[in-house]
């Protein structure tokens, strides 16, 4: 795999390029694919504001391999967060568009990185908010361990144990101006 270029930090590793992060959300595509066998009841959420640029780019790639379109959202947690109130500042609120109804429906939340499972949790309460979807299924391009809550993702991109001085950095071409990464950081 060709490595992304250092960043200036002399702590940063490379551990996706975009090639492999086209891979790994390609194969992301397949695995929906097998395990909703009827893509037209599908809605891919993106948690702002990579997950929403994944959720995206996993329906292109849904729609490349079975000529279907998935409906893709935006599922905003920032008032949905359990520790809205303890933060310095105050989150940044987004508006969430979902295709509705979501009545017998799946719901794949799709987040860059998933850690805590935190923002997993408030996910599921703001979709919550605008229905009852049959299931609501969690797609992950990198997941690094360290659950509080008992949440495991559904579909997975790349596993990246890390420890916790270390920090996971995805940039995206769309999101960051700068070439697909994912970058592993660690703090002094």
């Amino acid at each position: 795999m060709k490595q992304p270029k250092q960043r200036t930090s002399s702590t940063a590793v490379p551990t996706m390029d975009a090639e492999a992060i086209r891979r790994a959300l390609q194969r992301i595509a397949h695995e929906i694919i097998e395990r909703n066998p009827q893509l037209t009841h599908v809605v891919l959420a993106g948690i702002p504001s990579r997950g929403v640029e994944i959720a995206q780019r996993i329906a292109a790639f849904i729609h490349q391999i079975r000529k279907i379109n998935v409906e893709t959202g935006v599922i905003d947690v920032a008032m949905h967060r359990d520790d809205v109130g303890t933060r310095f500042e105050l989150p940044i609120v987004r508006e969430s568009k979902l295709p509705l109804p979501l009545e017998e429906r799946t719901v794949v939340v799709v987040d860059d990185v998933l850690y805590t499972g935190r923002t997993v949790r408030a996910a599921m309460d703001a979709i919550n908010s605008f229905g009852r979807p049959s299931r609501i299924q969690l797609a992950v391009l990198i997941d690094r361990g360290h659950r509080e809550l008992p949440i495991r993702p559904d579909y997975v991109g790349k596993n990246l144990p890390t420890s916790g001085n270390e920090k996971v950095k995805v940039q995206l071409q769309e999101t960051d101006e700068k070439p697909d990464a994912v970058w592993l950081e660690r703090e002094p």
